[in-house]
């Protein structure tokens, strides 16, 4: 005679007065929703680091992201005149990397401003003189990080000021970032340097 197994029985015995086979049901739809929500996301979460100054690492930072730059660094600068930062954004400019700078009017005239440095180096840069003080202090890299705060691009900044900048990394974001970028750049004008 043949083996014969038994017939599968039902499970009853479940969880709080739940039959198994509800709460097995229910299990597998919240995996199934998990695994299509996780599918459908495209973008990471967004991270974010903050450093503070002075002497709290904002410099190294920004030249360490300007470092990883690959496709497009669109810079926006009240006061510029850290050598760090200037050759970093000359460096990513030299691998092939699109840079793009706005800055405040005073940098025309700036004893010491970087940006001379960066619109001599062949950087697209511009003065942004429609606002009383162009008072913005943000990078958008690659459309995917934007660093901000109040850290001014500045040696002073870092040395001696109480400042903060944050690192982050979120696609939607940066997006608002350039969107805003280039609602600037419409108005700015050219800089070719002193």
């Amino acid at each position: 005679m043949d083996y014969q197994p038994p017939e599968a029985t039902l499970i009853t015995v479940g969880i709080g007065g739940l039959p198994m086979k509800r709460i097995l049901i229910a299990l597998v739809c919240l995996c199934s929703l998990t695994a299509c929500e996780s599918a459908n996301s495209q973008a990471p979460p967004p991270s974010i680091e903050v450093y503070f100054s002075p002497k709290g690492g904002c410099t190294e930072a920004i030249v360490a992201e300007l470092g990883n730059a690959k496709k497009i660094v669109l810079v926006q600068a009240y006061s510029f005149t850290s050598a760090p930062i200037a050759k970093a954004l000359v460096d990513s400019h030299k691998r092939g990397v699109d840079v793009r700078v706005i800055l405040d009017k005073s940098q025309r005239s700036e004893k010491y401003s970087s940006a001379d440095f960066v619109a001599h180096a062949g950087i697209l840069t511009f003065i942004d003189a429609k606002h009383a003080i162009a008072h913005n202090k943000i990078m958008v890299i690659d459309g995917e990080t934007v660093l901000t705060g109040s850290f001014n691009f500045t040696r002073a900044a870092e040395q001696k000021n109480a400042e903060n900048l944050l690192v982050i990394r979120d696609r939607a974001l940066a997006e608002r970032y350039t969107a805003n970028w280039n609602a600037h750049a419409e108005h700015s004008e050219r800089y070719e340097g002193r």
